[in-house]
């Protein structure tokens, strides 16, 4: 069944059913980072400080560091905003953020979305930040020893093409708008290929975009309660729970505690609690089969979910 109808299974971004062209946390994000890079990039190699240019500085500050070469935690935040030139900023901004993003957002809401990007994109930092040096040493320090700046929010947007990926498995993609390949073997390709790179002499931090993917891999799995032994830490998590219940209730009398399991146990659902009842389950039926096994009327609930998380 076709997300969208007259869209087949191609992907063409629309305004169909009120999907913006550019949602909320999608616009701003590429906003701050078109202004990130006049200011750090464009203006930062106009000027100069002695006769070190200033964008030297703001990748120094700003830019991911290795841990032992000037290192700040802000900056697993702050890197992720910093492109070296205009293609860079470019392919993650629209081939990227943009072309992937705009739908996961529209699904999951404008708040879970960036948490989920933000969270990529700092776990990408910290694969960087540990693997790089034993995997990747010349992308981490030169040979005069000097530490060397990762910069980019491609790990970030590694974590939305998976998340899409994942959600519209059988989505056609056109690569150079003339072949049409399924979002699943795409990206599915795109990570393959940097596995394969590891090692390699390039500036692509390849650990950093596998780190992103990983990371969304996991937190897609979380969300629709399919992550490897999910069951058996729920049944850990319910027998501790019954556990300080049971601890708590032997405080009481039996009468009042059996009046306390009554009311809780009788209390009708509210309106609010049968509602996030039926989000749950739409969520973990695109778990289960991704959003092309959503029926219409789910997809309004989900799309009327969404406005009310923006």
């Amino acid at each position: 069944m076709s997300p969208y109808p007259g869209q087949g299974n191609y992907y063409r971004p629309s305004t169909f059913g009120g999907f913006q062209f550019f949602p909320p946390v999608i616009k701003w994000l590429l906003i701050t980072n078109a202004a990130v890079y006049v200011l750090f990039g464009v203006l930062g190699r106009m000027f100069t400080i002695g006769e070190v240019p200033l964008d030297y500085y703001f990748n120094t500050y700003f830019g991911l560091m290795p841990l032992d070469h000037g290192f700040y935690p802000w900056q697993l935040i702050t890197y992720q905003f910093m492109h070296a030139d205009f293609m860079h900023i470019l392919f993650n901004m629209v081939f990227g953020l943009w072309m992937f993003g705009m739908e996961v957002e529209h699904v999951w809401g404008s708040k879970r979305f960036l948490t989920f990007y933000l969270v990529c994109g700092v776990i990408a930092g910290i694969f960087q930040l540990i693997l790089a040096p034993i995997l990747e040493p010349t992308s981490v320090v030169t040979a005069f020893g000097q530490g060397i700046p990762t910069i980019g929010a491609s790990g970030a947007v590694y974590g939305v093409l998976v998340a899409f990926a994942m959600m519209f498995p059988d989505r056609y993609i056109y690569i150079y708008f003339l072949l049409p390949v399924k979002a699943k073997y795409l990206i599915f390709g795109l990570i393959v290929f940097g596995v394969l790179s590891v090692g390699g002499q390039g500036a692509i931090a390849n650990l950093a975009h596998l780190g992103g993917a990983a990371a969304g891999y996991a937190y897609v799995l979380i969300l629709a309660r399919r992550f490897p032994f999910q069951k058996f830490i729920e049944q850990i998590g319910w027998l501790l729970s019954k556990e300080r219940n049971k601890a708590r209730e032997s405080k009481h009398e039996d009468v009042v505690e059996a009046k306390v399991y009554d009311i809780a146990e009788k209390r009708p659902k509210t309106e609010q609690e049968l509602y996030q009842i039926k989000i749950d389950e739409i969520l973990d039926k695109i778990g289960r089969g991704g959003y092309q096994s959503l029926t219409e009327d789910e997809k309004k609930v989900l799309f009327e979910a969404s406005k009310k998380l923006n």
